[in-house]
């Protein structure tokens, strides 16, 4: 069933929009770049702006073969999306990686160049400004932006609103009959035209009133009517009469369960977040969230979940804050956050135990009921992608509200978790990078010294991994600080590395060798041998590129030396290899061919193939160098022999990987 009828006029309208003359045109005036032609569907929440924009685009689809694209630019309570996140999710709609922490202009600037040559159609739905349309527009006129608003977007040129009243009362009719069905319509037909006017012909109203009427069969048509004309004034326009005759006739039980609905984040609801909200069982909310759909309070959406309409929101949020005491509010707040909790440990351990063929997965569930448990490892994906939305906006809602700090970092690391497991930290990076950013919030505002380090230290990884260098370098050196603060050994000297790191990224080989050696004399000072052999093989790294080999080779001795005490075979041939390329760069070649065979026996011994014909290729270009071409023969026949002919297998990674 569909609530779309009518609007015959509106279509024509805006089928006619697309081809006309521009603005700019017409005055004489050459726009200064082409753009997409936005076409603006304008009306009050209920209007049926939506649905308008959707049927408009179902019939002009076929004449944007590259596809539709949808994004949506307020939340159903008002909150004004950011436009960051909408870009990012076209540009995913659109299959191209979206780097983690790219700012709007960034990423408009990448869906821009997605576009070009392509034909699709963009709906953006209740866009609250201009300045968030104009960042999702297309630079090649073959595309469409269709956008909904409540009111003109003038900060955009050559666009001409097409505003929505009320239904005429002929398709007015035609919905509720879609509702109640024919036979009580024509029962009394000036009494169906009646009921309409009491609506305005607003679709969200006829929603609600022809919902209820369904619900109950036996109640007149005239009745309903003669019920909403002799509410009082006071309690606001068809919208809102229609509410209340809904919201009145539900049990005491429903009526509480939809008050807390605008607690639901991003508006998006399931049988799970209304059971911990109203504090019933998730077979009961499930019943009731279909009782509210089949009245009009809430819209079916794929995956098991529902919607909340927008228009809704401010008669639901009005209804809480008078009947709802706010520690009960808060209180279901915590129960939803809890909730959630516990669902994404149930789809992390979903992850793992497969991972580990089903091993352990009695004791990963331990304690979690089986309501919350998931069939197997596909199902618990589903859930995380279709909720994603949901989840990311509790997250940042938990955090804004400051008071349930100790439940958002719950949320936000078993969402990270989570995340981790089933997409892998590359494919999710920029959910990660939002939520390290939120973790960031929460420990500076409790000035908890630790988590800042662990959560400026992640935010930098993703900014070095992006190619945003100088950035990662300012949140390194702001997280030593909240390490020394917090006293915390482990933050303090993988911040020393990392400032290293970023310098060398840079090239600036002194700095990278100065924080290198800080790092080294702490992990020194700790006894940290492990990290002791990695620091010394950063060191002879630099120290190579900086050409001081006299510097690189007593780093990659004692770096092959640390690896020899902790029994690191493949470690130290890998040194050993390194301290070979020096001593060529340095014009001894024949320290080169001893050290390089001793590296290759290491490497047979630790059994590494790959390592081992790798340096087979080492030693032959040194022996030919030293004027022997048939014993350099040997050594590529050797390497070939051992992973074929494939040059690419035969790379030695650097010691500081």
């Amino acid at each position: 069933m569909t609530d779309f009828v009518g609007r015959r006029r509106e279509l024509k309208e805006l089928r006619e929009d697309i081809a006309r003359t521009g603005l700019d045109t017409l005055s004489g005036r050459k726009a200064k770049a082409p753009r997409a032609r936005v076409l603006l569907v304008a009306g009050r929440p209920g209007s049926g702006r939506t649905a308008l924009a959707e049927a408009f685009v179902r019939e002009i689809a076929d004449q944007y073969p590259d596809g539709v694209l949808r994004t949506r630019l307020t939340a159903p309570g008002g909150e004004t999306l950011a436009t960051e996140r909408a870009v990012r999710g076209l540009l995913e709609g659109l299959g191209q990686a979206t780097p983690p922490g790219a700012g709007e202009d960034e990423l408009s600037s990448a869906l821009r160049t997605a576009l070009d040559g392509r034909r699709v159609v963009i709906l953006v739905d209740d866009a609250a400004d201009p300045h968030q349309v104009d960042a999702l527009l297309p630079d090649t006129p073959e595309c469409l932006v269709v956008v909904t608003a409540e009111g003109p977007l003038t900060g955009i040129p050559d666009v001409r609103p097409c505003t929505l009243g009320g239904l005429d009362t002929p398709s007015a009719v035609e919905m509720l009959v879609q509702r109640i069905g024919d036979t009580r319509a024509a029962a009394d037909p000036r009494a169906a035209e009646t009921l309409a006017e009491e609506c305005g012909g607003q679709p969200a109203a006829l929603a609600l009133v022809g919902g209820w009427l369904a619900a109950h069969p036996k109640a007149a048509v005239a009745d309903v009517a003669k019920q909403l004309h002799e509410m009082p004034a006071g309690v606001g326009g068809p919208l809102a009469r229609g509410f209340r005759l809904v919201y009145e006739s539900l049990p005491q039980p429903a009526q509480r369960t939809l008050r807390l609905l605008p607690l639901a984040p991003a508006g998006i609801v399931d049988s799970h977040s209304a059971s911990a909200l109203a504090g019933c069982s998730v077979a009961a909310a499930q019943s009731t969230l279909d009782d509210f759909a089949a009245l009009g309070l809430l819209r079916h959406a794929p995956g098991g979940l529902f919607l909340l309409p927008g228009c809704l929101a401010p008669l639901l949020q009005s209804l809480l804050e008078a009947k709802e005491r706010p520690a009960e509010v808060q209180l279901a707040r915590a129960r939803m956050l809890e909730r959630t909790v516990r669902l994404l440990h149930s789809c992390r351990a979903m992850a793992e135990a497969d991972a580990d063929d089903g091993v352990g997965l009695r004791e990963k569930l331990d304690g979690v009921p089986r309501t919350l448990r998931f069939p197997d490892r596909r199902a618990a994906a589903t859930w995380l992608d279709t909720r994603l939305p949901a989840l990311s906006a509790a997250a940042t809602l938990a955090v804004a509200d400051g008071e349930l700090d100790t439940l958002a970092r719950r949320l936000i690391a078993a969402l990270v978790r989570a995340l981790a497991e089933h997409r892998g930290t590359a494919e999710a990076a920029p959910e990660l990078y939002g939520l390290h950013r939120l973790v960031l919030d929460v420990a500076e505002r409790r000035s908890l010294h630790r988590e800042q380090a662990a959560a400026l230290l992640n935010l930098a990884d993703l900014d070095a991994e992006t190619g945003r260098t100088r950035e990662a370098l300012e949140r390194y050196r702001a997280a030593l600080d909240a390490g020394r603060a917090a006293n915390d050994p482990y933050a303090t000297g993988r911040a020393m590395e990392s400032v290293g790191g970023a310098h060398q990224e840079l090239g600036d080989w002194h700095r990278a060798s100065d924080w290198f050696g800080r790092a080294l004399a702490h992990a020194l000072a700790r006894g940290e041998r492990a990290d002791e052999a990695r620091l010394y093989g950063r060191l002879g790294n630099v120290h190579t590129y900086a050409g001081r080999y006299g510097d690189a080779l007593r780093s990659w001795r004692a770096a092959a030396a640390g690896y020899r005490r902790l029994a690191d075979v493949p470690g130290q041939a890998k040194a050993l290899s390194e301290m070979a390329r020096v001593q060529e760069y340095a014009g001894r070649p024949e320290e080169s061919l001893h050290t390089c065979r001793e590296a290759v026996e290491l490497a047979r011994r630790a059994g590494d193939q790959r390592l081992q014909a790798a340096l087979q290729v080492r030693l032959a270009d040194t022996l030919d160098r030293l004027g022997d071409p048939a014993a350099a023969r040997l050594h590529r026949s050797a390497a070939d022999r051992l992973l074929g002919d494939d040059p690419a297998a035969c790379e030695i990674r650097s010691g500081s990987d």
